[in-house]
């Protein structure tokens, strides 16, 4: 199977990092985006297919038993994410690096098994307060789920020295054009 690169953006939740990985695939760059595997319910305007393939607890936990994921963590009790091993075999196929938005765990994880080909990129929020903010600013989720997401938050900030390059996220402008740069220097290198 031919192989290309994997860009890794991981962060906590409310960073920017989503919006950042959209920024990225409409610059002229040879990417693909990995659609994860979840088994969460879609929220807002999340589709099927395009945002993640949504999967019952037990069908996720089937394709755990058969070895269909690239990685996979259960992220909140009973809730799992993942990267199916066909995800990245469609992108490489089509002659497209695979960029992927994912959870700190499964981000480091790709990176130990591809440690050549892998950029690892963490994208850090400038406050705790600014985090929480963005949270609660997107509406989608019950207090329950973002308390959940902000308990996370400091455990998730510490794996931020294992990744290759670290990005705070203060100023949206300004990290969309160190982002691109990043991006072209380690895809050209």
């Amino acid at each position: 199977m031919k192989q290309g690169k994997l860009l890794v953006f991981s962060a906590p939740s409310g960073s920017g990092k989503t919006t950042l990985v959209r920024h990225l695939l409409q610059q002229d760059l040879p990417l693909g985006f990995s659609i994860s595997a979840t088994s969460r319910a879609p929220r807002g305007k999340e589709e099927e297919g395009k945002d993640y393939y949504f999967l019952s607890p037990e069908a996720f936990e089937e394709k755990i038993n058969t070895g269909a994921f690239l990685e996979y963590e259960e992220v909140y009790a009973g809730t799992y994410y993942g990267t199916l091993k066909t995800e990245v075999e469609r992108l490489w196929q089509n002659d497209l690096h695979v960029l992927f938005d994912i959870d700190v765990v499964g981000g480091l994880n790709i990176k130990k098994q591809f440690p050549e080909q892998t950029l690892a990129l963490f994208v850090q929020p400038p406050s705790f307060e600014i985090l929480e903010k963005r949270l609660r600013a997107r509406a989608t989720e019950t207090e329950e789920k973002i308390q959940m997401r902000l308990d996370k938050v400091q455990t998730e900030l510490n794996y931020a020295p294992q990744f290759d390059y670290c990005l705070i996220n203060d100023d949206l402008d300004t990290a969309k054009k160190e982002v691109v740069r990043v991006v072209r220097e380690f895809l050209n290198s």
